[in-house]
């Protein structure tokens, strides 16, 4: 006989849910499973807000399983861990992003790209292998297999370092992978919001010359004096893109709304390489001879494995990188989500869930 999900997961929790696709969010209780041999239960002090959150809650992308409690840039701190965990014990600052489980032995998995695995799970609104549906962190408690676990350096404050397990690592991971780490680089970053801004960030810590492309003229003041970017494009001027083409060795691209690639991609010297992060409603329209004319790449990428995860922790900690953040209390959630919707954030929504999450009743 089938058990109840209260018998297999006899642990109460609690958080905040979207219980269908208007997004609203409200108080929710549900069960989280007992900690395993293998397994760290942390409570949550930060959770971040990103933007997929706000199309999952919304089911904007058709796959969103409700009751649905969002979340995957959660720090906290260690309360139990199971008798076979070794690289964490209690009291611990502890760290997961986007994923909590993958298959472990696909070539993915093997070369440390658990993000690229067929069977990846979801930090939230995803089937456990249990086949209990993940909850993520806009809740009190967590657990969470430790190789998905991150250990958080003591000289990083934790809600600025939330963002970092999503919006960190899906900037620094095309930046090493796609070779733009190298001193003396020029790299271009379009749009200076929660991608786009630690973009610049990790691109400079790394030593290359950094070039902010937006729309908007009135952020140059931002990206030059408050990020440390080293120029700046207004990428409706045409003059400017006139002025800067074949200028730069790569592009990142946060921009999830519909944009023209052509641009960019003239923007770039020959074997240039155009990376898009940002996840627009619609498919790009793309001419092909801009590529074959200078041997120049567009690639993608999603997140990065653990491994990677844990470096870019240690990087940020070593360069000083914090996300630059609005922290809120968990019952300003709905209201936050409508600014993020009007990009009226600077630059990261972190809820903070140790001060102002209540049990409800």
């Amino acid at each position: 006989m089938a058990r109840l999900p209260e018998e297999v997961h006899s642990n109460k929790a609690f958080g905040w849910a979207a219980k269908d696709s208007s997004g609203v969010l409200s108080p929710f209780n549900f069960f989280t499973r007992e900690t395993g041999e293998k397994d760290v239960t942390f409570k949550m002090l930060y959770c971040g807000i990103c933007h997929s959150d706000l199309h999952m809650v919304k089911n904007e992308w058709g796959n969103s399983i409700y009751p649905l409690v969002p979340g995957h840039e959660i720090v906290g701190e260690v309360t139990e861990i199971g008798c076979k965990v070794q690289k964490f014990k209690v009291g611990d600052r502890v760290g997961v992003g986007c994923m909590v489980g993958s298959c472990h032995s696909c070539d993915n998995c093997i070369n440390n790209l658990e993000n690229y695995c067929p069977k990846m799970i979801f930090t939230y609104g995803t089937k456990y292998y249990d086949g209990a549906v993940t909850h993520g962190g806009y809740s009190n408690t967590m657990v969470v297999d430790e190789h998905f676990v991150v250990s958080i350096p003591e000289n990083l404050p934790l809600d600025a370092t939330a963002p970092l397990l999503c919006a960190g690592i899906t900037v620094y991971s095309p930046l090493r992978f796609y070779g733009l780490d190298k001193p003396g680089l020029r790299v271009g970053v379009v749009g200076l919001g929660g991608l786009g801004h630690l973009a610049v960030k990790f691109a400079k810590a790394m030593g290359t010359n950094v070039t902010v492309i937006s729309t908007s003229p009135s952020k140059q003041k931002e990206a030059l004096e408050n990020l440390g970017a080293d120029s700046f494009l207004v990428s409706r001027d045409q003059d400017q893109l006139q002025a800067a083409i074949g200028t730069l060795d790569g592009i990142i691209d946060t921009v999830s709304a519909q944009h023209p690639l052509l641009p960019l991609l003239g923007l770039l010297k020959s074997h240039g390489k155009l990376v898009i992060l940002g996840i627009p409603g619609k498919p790009f329209e793309l001419q092909v001879f801009p590529l074959i004319q200078g041997r120049k790449l567009i690639g993608g990428s999603m997140i990065g494995g653990m491994k990677e995860t844990q470096e870019m922790i240690n990087f940020a900690a070593e360069h000083n990188i914090k996300t630059d953040i609005e922290v809120i209390a968990m019952d300003y959630v709905n209201t936050a989500m409508d600014r993020l919707l009007k990009g009226d954030v600077k630059y990261r929504f972190v809820i903070d869930i140790g001060n102002t999450l209540m049990p409800s009743s």
